[in-house]
């Protein structure tokens, strides 16, 4: 077992019972004590876990979204996304950012990067979002300017939607938007489940002068409900997880595929 594979066993172990002990990661993973509290030390280092004296709990990333989306299985290659997203961000851009489990994670790389964190008497950063659990977690940062758009709360999602939403949108410009999908599929475009996060998406990257889905390998070719237009999107950030072949189909449809690094 490789350390990713490690890591990742480790989550499902956390997933199951909320809290995991370093004895139960040595049984289990056949490893090492010393490389099971190096484990958990990075994993609590990416915000996944929450570090107790014999172990973990899963308390630091229980808070951002409802339940249904607590229990995640590639909880590890959204953070490499996230990773990757930030790489792509320089200090004092103007970003939209989504609502969704790895536009959290982005939410979360961001807001513990060092660079952004710098005095400053001007934002390092401006974040719009549609989705009130982001706002909350980025608005704690004081080098941050966070707008948020009018609109309803979806319950599922933590999404604002409809047209407030919209009317605040086509107010502003944004440097790059990060969207994130339930599906997409070379040559057709993203879906998403929901019909009014499909539009709020939609508009989003239309604002934005680059917009990238955010997508782990397990959302290619999977088709969810609600389309939105591919000729806003012309970047898929995503994770080793891609096929060659999937790659290829991408690249051919004129979509800039960014495979991002293990971690």
């Amino acid at each position: 077992m490789n350390r990713t594979e490690r890591l990742s066993a480790i989550l499902d172990l956390l997933a199951a019972d909320g809290q995991v002990e370093v004895e139960e990661i040595v049984g289990k993973l056949a490893v090492s004590p010393a490389t099971a509290r190096r484990d958990l030390d990075s994993l609590a280092h990416e915000r996944l876990l929450t570090r107790t004296r014999g172990g973990a709990t899963s308390g630091a990333v229980s808070y951002d979204l409802p339940g249904r989306y607590n229990r995640d299985n590639f909880a590890l290659q959204k953070q490499q996304i996230a990773h990757a997203a930030s790489a792509l961000i320089p200090k004092g851009a103007v970003i939209g950012l989504c609502g969704g489990t790895t536009s959290t994670a982005l939410a979360q790389v961001l807001s513990t990067r060092e660079d952004l964190m710098e005095p400053s008497n001007r934002p390092t950063l401006t974040v719009v979002t549609n989705a009130i659990n982001i706002a909350a977690q980025l608005a704690i940062r004081p080098n941050f300017k966070i707008m948020v758009t009018g609109g309803v709360v979806s319950p599922r999602s933590y999404e604002l939607v409809g047209p407030y939403a919209d009317s605040i949108l086509d107010r502003v410009a944004l440097d790059y938007a990060f969207i994130g999908v339930n599906g997409i599929e070379p040559g057709s475009g993203p879906t998403i489940n929901d019909e009014g996060e499909a539009s709020v998406n939609a508009k989003m990257a239309r604002r934005a002068s680059e917009a990238y889905i955010l997508a782990d390998a397990s959302k290619i070719g999977q088709r969810a409900f609600a389309t939105m237009d591919r000729s806003n999107f012309d970047h898929i950030i995503t994770d080793s997880a891609i096929t060659a072949a999937q790659l290829q189909a991408f690249q051919e449809a004129g979509t800039t595929v960014i495979v991002a690094p293990q971690l």
